[in-house]
């Protein structure tokens, strides 16, 4: 049997909640600060980046493509409806692909005002037409439930401070025989990523805690999906489920 999970905070998580929030707005306005570092890093183009992907994340560069093609992979080919990126962040990972899918509706949300910024410019470098972006929160989604055929969420999970409303909020807003399709850590697939999460990224913000392993991930989707896969590359897992 799935192992369940509640999908409704209590009483006092509502103010840990908060705290949560603010700190995930202040890392990440740094992290829009930082310019195309970041980008550079996400994208493998800088050496710092390679070296990170290779050495701490254990995503050499071809095993680094096939974790983001397994997180993209729910978007097929020619795909023309609705689809909801939610945290797009700069939008390094996700823009240059929404190329590929001119006739589709394209909604970029992020929590950060910053990151936001970001994405919009590099949309318009790119000259995509059929992407708005709105600031908004995932565990309060402002879409009404059906909306989208499409949600993808890379490398958001494990920065969202309320997990149960993230995974309940994305379920709401998909329609029937929708997909949502992504990737974000999971622990206890490297020690050294673990270890790391926990000496630099909670603290600084950039990742909330608790983390799912890659047992409970499935679970969680498992009970909110008819369709449920899930593989890891490194202390990633990138998954694609069906409603």
């Amino acid at each position: 049997m799935a192992q369940t999970f509640a999908l409704r905070p209590d009483k006092g998580s509502v103010s840990v909640n908060e705290g949560r929030k603010r700190s995930i707005l202040g890392a990440y306005t740094k992290v829009a600060d930082m310019g195309s570092l970041f980008d550079d890093m996400m994208t493998n183009r800088s050496a710092a980046g390679r070296l990170l992907m290779r050495y701490l994340w254990r995503l050499p560069k071809p095993r680094y493509e096939a974790y983001l093609t397994r997180a993209f992979a729910g978007i097929p080919e020619g795909f023309r409806g609705r689809l909801l990126e939610v945290p797009v962040g700069t939008g390094a990972l996700s823009l240059p692909r929404f190329q590929d899918f001119p006739q589709a509706e394209i909604t970029c949300l992020d929590y950060v005002a910053g990151m936001l910024e970001r994405a919009r410019n590099y949309a318009a470098e790119l000259g995509l037409q059929n992407v708005r972006f709105q600031q908004g929160d995932v565990g309060q989604l402002p879409f009404a439930a059906g909306s989208f055929e499409i949600v993808l969420s890379v490398n958001g999970f494990h920065a969202f401070p309320d997990k149960d409303a993230a995974f309940r909020e994305i379920a709401r807003v998909l329609k029937r025989g929708g997909t949502l399709t992504g990737s974000c850590y999971v622990r206890g697939e490297s020690r050294v990523v673990d270890a790391f999460c926990k000496a630099f990224l909670v603290p600084t913000g950039c990742f909330t805690p608790p983390f799912d392993t890659k047992e409970t991930l499935r679970a969680r989707l498992e009970a909110l999906y008819w369709e449920v896969e899930v593989e890891t590359f490194g202390a990633f897992a990138a998954f694609r489920c069906r409603k």
